[in-house]
């Protein structure tokens, strides 16, 4: 058994859960109107704009425009781009396969969450891949408890996508949040069991599962931003922000009416 020391500021304060948690209900909100929102002929820029007003709407601020520079509210990944990428000139089409990632920050503390769709008409290769990423994801935040180790959750998310026979993106990970939208540890989706930070209640991080039609491996785009599947197969990304609970785990991100029981 390997523990790897918590970095500082991991836990968090109750008033900053407080706000963390306040946070996530307007991000799972925000997600939840723009995902239904995303149909044939609408445009990134609208989708960008929904996003935006949204986000105002209930109180908060959009994390991602400004972070590292980056130019848009929401980042909106189209069939072979699977994060960051750009909503601007994108125009949905029919069967697209699509993620929507937005983070939401309130009073200087910033959630984050993803979600991987497909417009109709929908394919059974698509459903198939986001539906491995939505249980790749659920099987890591169900391994969330006191005492339990990262490595344990990052096996977990593993083993659905190494069973499922779809790339693991090993480049990319999930992480810490807080104060900024990426803060320490990074949370890959692969790892060894009883390895890495032991969980304590008031952690709070984000796990993110992106699985790919081929070998997993990317590359980035002539933007500059957007992560694209090598091989130009599709690719899906799935994401919460997780606080780690006395008993167990609490998704601040949920979508209205989401579950994550078995």
């Amino acid at each position: 058994m390997t523990v790897t020391p918590a970095p500082k500021g991991f836990i968090k304060s109750a008033e900053a859960i407080g706000e963390l948690r306040a946070a996530g209900v307007m991000l799972g909100k925000t997600l939840q109107i723009v995902s239904q929102a995303t149909i044939p002929g609408v445009t990134g820029n609208e989708l960008d704009d929904l996003a935006r007003t949204t986000i105002e709407s209930l109180g908060g601020e959009p994390a991602f425009l400004g972070f590292e520079d980056f130019p848009s509210t929401i980042c909106l990944s189209v069939n072979d781009a699977l994060v960051h990428g750009l909503p601007h000139g994108q125009v949905i089409q029919a069967g697209d396969v699509v993620g929507i990632d937005i983070g939401v920050r309130l009073n200087g503390w910033n959630t984050d969450a993803a979600v991987t769709i497909q417009v109709a008409p929908t394919s059974s290769e698509a459903e198939q891949l986001i539906q491995a990423t939505t249980d790749s994801l659920l099987a890591g935040i169900r391994m969330v408890k006191p005492g339990v180790q990262l490595g344990d959750v990052q096996a977990a998310m593993q083993q659905i996508i190494e069973d499922r026979h779809y790339g693991l993106v090993r480049s990319l990970t999930g992480h810490g949040i807080g104060r900024s939208v990426h803060e320490s540890p990074s949370i890959p989706n692969y790892g060894k069991p009883n390895t890495g930070v032991r969980l304590e209640a008031g952690m709070v991080f984000c796990l993110e599962p992106m699985l790919t039609i081929g070998s997993g491996e990317v590359r980035t785009a002539d933007d500059d931003w957007t992560i694209v599947t090598k091989e130009g197969g599709l690719g899906a990304h799935k994401e919460h922000t997780v606080l780690v609970t006395a008993t167990g785990y609490e998704v601040l991100s949920a979508q209205p009416g989401e579950t994550f029981e078995a």
